[in-house]
């Protein structure tokens, strides 16, 4: 980037305020981030005039990319009424009623302000309903920064334990024993291991909890027969299975859970039903979202929050939901599927070992022959890592285009083949230019 980057100055200032001058790791990018000026659709323009193609969607959350006038339109309208009040809004009832229409399991609904608290609320309301200490989670998922709900998020060779025993491995320096006690790892899609691991903390578990698509483990689906025996498990063991579906609820019309026979009892939920602002939500049975209902003479789950249901974020949300209706599922996923299908020929064609995993709106690339099918297979070294971010970047500079970090894609509805195109011979290039470092990474 040339000197005079204004982007390369605002970071410099950020970084007198700011720890890393960045407030999510996730923007940060060496030598500096670069800062947003507008964006428009599924295209965003940085503060240099350098406009890119949006494959990112601020992590998946913006279902319908940038600006939308539909949304802009209605939470125009709404802010002129005001932002938030210590009443509560009818455009509340009216979201419930909308996200209850699509998941026969979402009996009741409350809504928070993140994805993160939506998982800690739905850890919390499965400890209210059971009374028991303990979670279960797979090994090298990402559920949010709860502390508890990112026990193993980055488990690594050199301390995660033996795959009949994984190890609960700490994210951040100074997390307490006492969590690391309460949290159960087993190996995502491995039923036999999970259930012999499950056994071994049967009358402890409040719940075990599922990201049917998990982004950090792969981005594999969860497999039928090991949703059904975690869910059977449950059942016998009166534990609560539940979904972390901030990011996979764009998968289907009813989200990934759609795709099985068996249904969670709670759902986190976040993301794409912000239309665009902060959001979250916990969905499930009636009788488990009891606990947090204040007519109960003895309340076990007290819960409150300053900006929770705030009718500038259910007004968005609400648009962005009944526009994605089912056909506004199906054409983005077929979208997704004819991309899918050009970057495998891209693959193909430059001779590169890539492989990519995903599910409806949303892939990722692995610098394997094979795509993984467990966690400890998708774990990337340092040298992978390197590489990755080495593509990421000439993506991004040379491609203008913006990928997740992880090397993945999640789409948007306003984006077309025009779009996927791009992607496709944009990734042809970079494979071409870093095949050798890419086969490399093979002979290590």
């Amino acid at each position: 980037m040339s000197e005079k980057s204004k982007s390369e100055e605002i970071y410099r200032q950020a970084c007198e305020v700011i720890p890393g001058g960045v407030s999510r790791n996730t923007v940060f990018r060496k030598p500096f981030p670069h800062y947003a000026d507008r964006a428009s659709g599924c295209y965003i323009t940085d503060i240099d005039g350098t406009e890119r193609i949006d494959f990112a969607n601020n992590m998946a959350a913006l279902i319908h990319g940038h600006a939308h006038p539909a949304i802009v339109d209605a939470v125009t309208r709404q802010i002129q009424k005001g932002t938030a009040y210590t009443l509560a809004s009818e455009i509340e009832v009216d979201f419930a009623r909308l996200l209850s229409s699509r998941v026969k399991g979402f009996e009741k609904i409350r809504f928070v302000n993140s994805g993160t608290e939506a998982v800690m609320a739905m850890i919390k309301a499965s400890r209210a309903f059971t009374g028991r200490p303990k979670i279960a989670k797979a090994e090298g998922t990402y559920h949010g920064t709860y502390d508890f709900a990112e026990v193993s998020q980055t488990a690594n060779p050199s301390g995660w334990g033996d795959i009949d025993n994984p190890a609960s491995v700490p994210l951040v320096y100074g997390t307490p024993q006492g969590v690391l006690d309460n949290v159960v790892i087993f190996p995502y899609n491995d039923i036999e291991r999970t259930i012999a691991i499950l056994d071994r903390h049967a009358d402890q578990i409040a719940c075990v909890l599922i990201d049917p698509v998990p982004h950090r483990v792969g981005l594999i689906p969860g497999t039928n027969e090991f949703i059904e025996a975690v869910y059977n498990w449950t059942r016998r063991n009166g534990a609560l299975l539940v979904f972390d579906e901030v990011v996979t609820f764009r998968v289907n019309y009813g989200g990934a859970q759609e795709r099985y026979n068996v249904s969670p009892d709670i759902t986190a939920l976040g993301k794409i039903i912000g239309g665009g602002f902060p959001v979250g939500a916990l969905a499930g049975r009636s009788d488990v979202m009891k606990v947090l209902d204040p007519r109960e003479p003895s309340l076990r789950f007290p819960h409150s929050g300053t900006f929770s249901a705030n009718p500038v974020t259910m007004t968005a949300g609400y648009v962005a939901m009944d526009l994605f209706d089912r056909e506004a599922v199906l054409k983005l996923n077929a979208l997704t599927d004819r991309s899918l299908s050009q970057v495998r020929e891209v693959i193909r064609v430059a001779g590169v070992p890539v492989s990519v995993t995903g599910a409806g709106s949303m892939f990722r690339f692995h610098l394997t022959p094979a795509p993984p099918v467990s966690y400890r297979e998708a774990y990337q070294t340092k040298e992978a890592v390197a590489v990755i971010n080495e593509l990421l970047d000439y993506m991004y500079f040379n491609e203008r285009i913006l990928m997740i970090n992880t090397f993945s894609c999640m789409f948007s509805t306003v984006m077309t083949q025009k779009e996927t195109d791009r992607l496709s011979e944009g990734l042809l290039r970079a494979f071409r230019a870093l095949k050798p470092k890419i086969e490399n990474l093979q002979q290590k």
